[in-house]
């Protein structure tokens, strides 16, 4: 592919579109039309036809018959890829082709091999691919790690994250979704390592006990994963497919000078009391937990290409994190550590360095 030249800052607005249109599709686009004052949506693009009508209709948007004729819009900036994990890799390539940016949800591919090609064509054409890790963006999460960097934590000795969904996912999900390390730890492994630091290794236990469908799928719904860092800190992950209370995503950092806590679990800022009670309604779904970062995420990327700055979430963090999930599934299996080496994930352009499998 020819190096693009998109990678020079813009006047206005960056000019969007959304592929897929599923849950996380639908959030992406209405953000992109109402909430992202950097952005501009100007189409969207599903395989069923329907969805993609109703969605421009209600956001005043195009609906492209075909992700080619996406693309091609040559007053098209970038593309925000939200289809099923499957097609990412495809789709981002397609995009860098033609000399579009590219914003993905992760993972980028459930396989290794296309991950490392999907960075490196982003590092070889000049165009910025950011990944789809929202915490970085959450207000929450980004005053913390602030602090942290800073150094008002001290040194970290603990890093401790629970991530618990309320109901399952359905079946046909399951089977497509790379498994729970992949598809829910992800998230906390990129938390680790952008709050933390790099990871040395990994051991991870888990359970089907939550239903049928996940011993049939070859999920887990339970895993319980344990992370030593080269800093020499610890770290202790549960996450859970059904935690039936509500949606649970919260984070804990322990060091030397200070603890902070990481979690909002309540839907409203109110408390209902009653003669002997109180309740607060909880949240139940991550889109509404996370509905600030999701927006933000979308506006830096926005800002990003008319900037022209690196976004702050690139597809050699992904990468990383992905390693970090294979390595967590190989651990459950094998019933053993994965040691990761120090270039573990790390992209230089060219190549990147998987973990070690099975080494303890």
């Amino acid at each position: 592919m020819p190096r693009a030249d998109k990678t020079k800052p813009r006047r206005g607005k960056a000019h969007l579109a959304v592929a897929g249109l599923g849950r996380m599709g639908a959030v992406h686009a209405r953000n992109l039309a109402l909430r992202c004052p950097s952005a501009q949506l100007v189409g969207v693009y599903d395989p069923r036809s329907g969805s993609a009508a109703r969605i421009a209709a209600e956001l005043g948007a195009v609906a492209v018959p075909s992700y080619d004729d996406l693309v091609a819009d040559p007053a098209l900036d970038g593309v925000v890829i939200a289809a099923p994990t499957g097609a990412h890799a495809d789709l981002a390539l397609s995009a860098f082709r033609a000399g579009k940016h590219v914003f993905c949800e992760k993972p980028l591919s459930l396989d290794r091999d296309l991950t490392v090609e999907l960075v490196a064509a982003s590092e070889a054409v000049g165009l910025k691919l950011q990944v789809g890790f929202h915490r970085r963006f959450d207000p929450s999460y980004a005053a913390a790690a602030a602090r942290v960097k800073a150094g008002e934590l001290g040194d970290v000795h603990l890093f401790r994250g629970s991530q618990r969904d309320m109901a399952p996912p359905r079946p046909e999900f399951l089977t497509g979704s790379g498994g729970i390390f992949v598809d829910m730890g992800i998230h906390d492994f990129d938390a680790a390592r952008w709050l933390v630091g790099e990871v040395a290794s990994v051991s991870a236990y888990g359970a089907a006990l939550s239903g049928p469908g996940f011993a049939e799928t070859g999920d887990l719904g339970t895993v319980v994963v344990v992370l030593t860092f080269s800093n020499g800190a610890l770290g202790v992950l549960d996450i859970s497919r059904v935690a039936g209370y509500g949606y649970e995503s919260s984070t804990e950092l322990m060091g030397s000078r200070a603890t902070v806590r990481i979690d909002e679990p309540f839907q409203y800022g109110y408390e209902w009391r009653t003669a002997g009670a109180a309740s607060r309604p909880l949240t139940q779904t991550f889109p509404g937990r996370y509905a600030a970062a999701f927006a933000s995420e979308l506006d830096h990327f926005a800002r990003a290409i008319t900037e022209g700055t690196p976004p702050l979430v690139t597809g050699a963090d992904a990468l990383a994190a992905f390693d970090l999930a294979l390595a967590a599934d190989e651990s459950c299996r094998q019933g053993r550590p994965v040691s990761m080496p120090p270039a573990a994930g790390h992209f230089d352009g060219a190549t990147a360095v998987a973990p070690a499998r099975g080494q303890g």
